[in-house]
């Protein structure tokens, strides 16, 4: 059965966002986190590491009093994905938003990338975004009401880049495609969804291979003249999940540094 066409319904006072990958110390899905709950979200903290998972929710309810819950799920297995969707339902106010941020990178030059590795990296990267945004959609769209957005990477506009080569770069580039398919689909349902690619960004995956002679190189590359923070990438985030930016759909927002016009 197809949904009336828009109106969206209300936007919740009290309502869920999920983020996917969300547990590492310095990540984009950590920071995001944080930022959704000093915005009043309840926030679902997804994650392969449960009592991490555990630990970023507590976190979040000490410092923000919000509801918070930490969840492990391993995203790359449907069944896992849909046990940790349904946990969230019942545990959290309406599902409203989905940050499907979990990856993982590969610097494999592309004649060198085996058919273990390919797998790998579209397991979680691509497969995991399609079986939770699945799984999420179904309770967005019963509600009428929903926030998705996909963290690509600068790499999947620029063909590859320092840390991620082909297998990366292709998965990131499809979350861009799939997108654009949900705007398009998922408008009627009252859902909007997005995508974010950031650049060079000071995480725990980008800090431990960044030297001093490295980031001078990036640097150059940067007119803002510093590598971005996890927090401007997660204000972004943030910002295509809030209800005033439901005119915003099948959009990218490159958190970059001004680094394709240098």
């Amino acid at each position: 059965m197809v949904l009336p066409a828009y109106p969206a319904a209300p936007f919740p006072t009290e309502r869920t966002a999920i983020v996917t990958g969300a547990a590492s110390p310095r990540g984009i899905g950590r920071a995001t986190a944080h930022r959704l709950a000093q915005q009043g979200w309840a926030v679902a903290v997804v994650d392969l590491d449960r009592e991490a998972s555990e630990k970023v929710a507590l976190e979040i309810q000490e410092q923000h009093g919000g509801a918070a819950l930490g969840v492990g799920a391993d995203i790359s297995d449907r069944a896992s994905v849909d046990a940790a969707v349904a946990q969230i339902a019942q545990s959290l106010p309406q599902i409203v938003g989905l940050v499907n941020n979990a990856g993982i990178s590969s610097p494999t030059p592309f004649l060198e990338v085996t058919d273990e590795e390919w797998r790998r990296v579209i397991d979680v990267n691509l497969n995991g975004t399609f079986y939770i945004t699945q799984a999420a959609v179904k309770i967005m769209a019963e509600h009428k009401i929903g926030r998705i957005v996909n963290i690509s990477s600068a790499s999947a506009e620029r063909g590859g880049g320092v840390y991620g080569r082909a297998a990366y770069s292709s998965s990131k580039a499809a979350l861009l495609g799939m997108a654009r398919t949900l705007a398009r689909e998922l408008g009627q349902y009252g859902i909007t969804a997005n995508s974010v690619a950031p650049g060079s960004i000071d995480t725990d995956i980008m800090g431990g291979r960044l030297s001093d002679e490295r980031k001078a190189f990036l640097l150059q590359e940067l007119p803002v003249g510093r590598i971005g923070t996890v927090d401007d990438v997660a204000n972004v985030i943030e910002f295509l999940l809030r209800e005033e930016s439901g005119y915003l759909t099948g959009v990218t927002y490159d958190v970059n540094g001004g680094s394709h016009i240098a």
